[in-house]
């Protein structure tokens, strides 16, 4: 009995959780609710604390979830060539991104609710990363090239699925923001990491990017 109150317990604290404050509320639904939301940028302090902010999880049935995953939609579509957001992109640590899908026909944009890569190959791949929130800034990075991704979607359905090449990098760069971490501060941690490389790659993987 005791066992089965802890898991009620714990159950009614995770729904808790992942409810919206009036805050985030009030962001995503300010405006049009049709449109872009404004993307923040790591030049404008408060806004970087946001992007340097760990996400939560979100309840995937709450309407205003739907509304800022279509608001984020809008607001990487507008952008000059963005290929992937994260929430806190938009000033909302919650975990969802938006991926397009260059690994699929036609390669559409596709959005996840909370997110979590399960595992990541060690065999990685170098190639050049920009950033929305980061004006001016691009270097190189290593990144898995296959990771295995679990998600949710708008219905609460769960799914699993195996992603490789570009795709997978950008999979990798947005969850990265869900946890706090920007390419720019990547970069400095990175100096003192070191790769051994691995030539196992086809011509034509190295521009893919």
């Amino acid at each position: 009995m005791k066992n089965l109150s802890f898991l009620f317990l714990l159950f009614i604290g995770l729904i808790n959780a992942q409810k919206l404050t009036p805050t985030e509320i009030s962001i995503i639904n300010q405006g049009d609710k049709n449109s872009a939301l404004p993307i923040y940028q790591t030049t404008d302090d408060n806004q970087h604390k946001t992007l340097l902010s760990l996400s939560t999880e979100i309840d995937p049935l709450d309407k205003n979830t739907a509304i800022l995953v279509n608001r984020m939609k809008e607001s990487l579509t507008a952008t000059d060539g963005g290929v992937g957001i994260a929430a806190p992109q938009v000033g909302i640590n919650r975990k969802i991104v938006w991926v397009q899908r260059f690994d699929k026909a036609g390669e559409p944009l596709e959005y996840f609710i909370n997110p979590v890569i399960v595992w990541r190959s060690e065999l990685q791949n170098l190639g050049p990363e920009g950033d929305l929130s980061i004006p001016d800034f691009r270097d190189q990075f290593y990144r898995s090239k296959v990771i295995q991704l679990e998600y949710v979607d708008l219905k609460g359905q769960k799914f699993s699925e195996i992603v490789e090449g570009f795709t997978a990098v950008i999979f990798q760069h947005e969850i990265d923001h869900l946890f706090g971490i920007l390419i720019s501060d990547k970069k400095e941690k990175e100096k003192n990491d070191a790769y051994q490389p691995v030539d196992a790659f086809k011509k034509s993987d190295s521009v893919t990017r």
